[in-house]
């Protein structure tokens, strides 16, 4: 990953109903690049949001779907998704108040 930035590593956060049950443990859901680490997630949680430190992040790679118009298949573009882990003593992500 050449030249990414952090502002770069995380694209948007992801509303569902499990993703908003997570919150209550202080964890947020967000789809990242790609090619982000770990590491590199943790790094711009931090950036970002002012007043956070993560604990933990898990990601998972996730294939494009197939879809099909008329007789031609193709296939939706990969994605990266990562949820990331806040500590208690963490201020909340103000992005999700409200939700």
């Amino acid at each position: 990953m050449a030249n990414v930035q952090y502002y770069d590593v995380i694209l948007k956060p992801v509303i569902t109903e499990k993703s908003m049950e997570l919150m209550a443990d202080k964890k947020y859901t967000f789809l990242v690049h790609t090619e982000a680490t770990k590491s590199q997630v943790k790094e711009a949680v931090e950036k970002m949001f002012s007043g956070t430190k993560v604990k933990s992040v898990n990601t998972m790679n996730l294939d494009g779907k197939t879809k099909r118009r008329g007789m031609t298949y193709g296939k939706t573009a990969k994605t990266k998704k990562a949820i990331v882990q806040l500590t208690e003593d963490s201020a909340d992500i103000e992005i999700f108040e409200g939700l």
